[in-house]
């Protein structure tokens, strides 16, 4: 299958991108492609005026010397010589924070749509992603988006593109022509990503609640769309009656299992392992979890983005913990790595203790089970983790926990250490989980 146009064709190896969730296309051309129309298009309007909250931006660097330098120097850091002379999202690099904020001015007036250039149809998912890129490896970039200032700063203009996203007028990038999502590579694709779990081939109308007879199958907005809800019939519930049996809460593709991970750890080393606590939000409860287990996959671009309660029981806290949007640990300098180029899709373990995201806390009806914990991580572009249950509300296995809101996402399941938990789908499936399916059994 493919999670993305991009691997039905030959990809000369020069060209070849594995980022995890297909966030960008596999064929690098496309994506060049892509960034090399939004600066042509921006560079032959360079009068246009930035949008409030872009200008809120622009006077916010220059307002602020270390913020100021930060966003001088990420530009300048990156070597102008090969690779970084043609970086991974375009021929023709971003030159320095007015270019990008002039950049960003043009990409906020669409909604993500696939991108069709000469090679193929690709989408970019990730546009802020795309445009920051090796920038967010460089020293200064990594200070940048580590900085609380500058954080706050972004949820400002992620919300505000959000809101856009919201609008009717987002809504026409989902035509049926060949850049739309309805249009014959975006369908197709999101179907063989949706159909690929259960080997089905169910249409679209079939697996999302929609009306196919209205324009843009009833969806109103993009954002509409992209947290469209599934037919119960095509997502069934694992064992619904069986609480030793734990439900997958995301439809997505598995990354990682740890077991004994660490209360405390350095999650910013390489190999990222998991710093329970800051996972967490430093939450009073998360001190049962030392010594637990984690399980983490992430979501594809073209899946389902609703978030299912893994098993029946009781909400004792919900929350969102604001973090970080695009930081990304550094490579490994001492090793000469230089700048990180494999960019903040492959950086997961690093993101579930950084990233904004949402924290939930179930007591689960099984005593063998007891407290454990979903996270839901937002990356790149997401800025809004959005909790639909409320604390001391009863769920059972399989009811909505909430969701994603425009972006790339991750997420994790932590469990006691006392819990005796097995049965995990190993990383490395190509395919999604189902959500809802049979994730894994508490076996004492």
């Amino acid at each position: 299958m493919v999670t993305q146009y991009g691997d039905e064709h030959h990809i000369p190896e020069k060209d070849k991108v594995n980022k995890h969730g297909a966030w960008l296309p596999a064929d690098h051309r496309v994506h060049r492609e892509w960034l090399r129309r939004a600066v042509e298009h921006t560079d032959k309007h360079p009068d246009r005026k930035l949008i409030p909250v872009l200008q809120e931006f622009k006077e916010f660097i220059e307002g602020n010397e270390r913020i100021y330098m930060y966003f001088r120097e990420m530009w300048d850091d990156i070597p102008r010589k090969p690779p970084y002379n043609k970086d991974p999202t375009g021929k023709s690099q971003i030159r320095d924070y007015k270019h990008m904020l002039a950049v960003l001015n043009h990409v906020f007036s669409r909604a993500p749509e696939w991108t069709d250039a000469a090679q193929s149809v690709g989408m970019v998912g990730v546009p802020m992603c795309a445009i920051f890129d090796y920038a967010m490896g460089t020293a200064s970039g990594h200070a940048a988006f580590l900085d609380p200032d500058v954080n706050r700063m972004l949820k400002r203009v992620l919300n505000e593109w959000g809101k856009y996203l919201q609008t009717p007028e987002s809504a026409e990038v989902l035509g049926e022509e060949a850049t739309g999502w309805f249009g014959p590579t975006g369908k197709k694709d999101v179907m063989e990503v949706a159909n690929a779990p259960y080997k089905t081939s169910y249409k679209f109308e079939d697996m999302y609640i929609c009306d196919p007879s209205k324009k843009y199958y009833g969806f109103k907005s993009w954002d509409d769309f992209f947290t469209r809800r599934v037919h119960d019939s095509v997502r069934p519930i694992a064992s619904p009656d069986d609480d030793s049996v734990v439900a997958n809460a995301c439809e997505s593709k598995t990354y990682n299992l740890a077991r004994d991970a660490k209360l405390r750890d350095k999650f910013w080393v390489k190999g990222q392992p998991y710093s329970i606590l800051d996972v967490l939000g430093h939450d009073p409860l998360a001190r049962h979890f030392g010594g637990g287990t984690v399980y983490q996959a992430f979501l594809s671009a073209l899946s389902y983005h609703r978030w299912h309660a893994p098993v029946s029981g009781t909400v004792r806290r919900a929350f969102v913990r604001d973090g970080t949007y695009f930081s990304e640990p550094l490579a490994d300098a001492a090793a000469g790595a230089g700048i990180n180029a494999d960019g903040i899709t492959t950086a997961q373990g690093y993101l579930t203790a950084l990233a904004t995201r949402a924290v939930i806390f179930l007591e689960a009806d099984n005593p063998a089970i007891g407290l454990m914990a979903f996270v839901g991580v937002g990356m790149d572009e997401v800025s809004t983790c959005d909790i639909t249950v409320a604390e001391g509300q009863h769920v059972r296995k399989g009811d909505e926990l909430g969701m994603f809101h425009f972006g790339g996402s991750s997420h994790c399941l932590l469990f006691q250490k006392r819990v005796k938990i097995d049965g995990f789908p190993a990383p490395g499936n190509h395919n999604n989980v189902p959500v809802r399916s049979k994730l894994a059994v508490v076996t004492g």
